[in-house]
């Protein structure tokens, strides 16, 4: 089991894609990468804190390799903006990859790489994990829970539209 920190946007977003994702095992949304000693939502809303709402996903990486979960990762988000996706604009929205050790750090900058010889210019941040701060209860499996929310009915479903069409054998109901 392997463990891979993502900031791709709104962490309702990003948890409902990968907890469709077969061979991952859980995703918790939360909080990482700021200079703030603690994050809650509110704070981290603010901007005051530089922390970014990321998603912890561990996945078995017999089922599932982490460059894949990165091709979804970069599939599923704009990764050529900074400090916004789609509405949601701020630093807390930016762009990262929080890798758990040296291979991720390695496999995160060929993937990234990769994208950048075709053109694209990727701004998504590598760095090393650091302290993880779980977001509030009612965050977690927020989509799951709360099916009719407009922002969710709005910005949810082409993101699981991209997953089964480019990652049809991924792909869990």
């Amino acid at each position: 089991m392997q463990t891979i920190t993502l900031g791709g946007g709104c962490f309702w977003c990003t948890e409902a894609v990968f907890l469709r994702v077969k061979g991952v095992q859980n995703v918790v949304s939360g909080y990482m990468g700021g200079q703030a000693t603690t994050a809650n939502y509110e704070a981290v809303c603010g901007g005051d804190t530089g922390h970014i709402e990321v998603i912890n996903v561990s996945f078995d990486e017999t089922q599932v390799d982490l460059a894949t979960i990165l091709a979804i990762f970069f599939t599923i988000h704009d990764p050529t903006t900074f400090d916004r996706q789609g509405n949601d604009v701020g630093s807390q929205y930016r762009s990262a990859i929080f890798y758990h050790n040296d291979e991720q750090k390695l496999i995160s900058e060929n993937v990234v790489k990769s994208l950048q010889n075709q053109g694209i210019n990727v701004v998504t941040q590598i760095r090393p994990a650091d302290i993880f701060y779980p977001a509030e209860d009612y965050h977690q499996d927020f989509f799951n829970k709360n099916p009719t929310q407009g922002y969710c009915n709005f910005a949810i479903p082409p993101k699981l539209v991209k997953l089964r069409q480019y990652f049809t054998e991924y792909f869990k109901d």
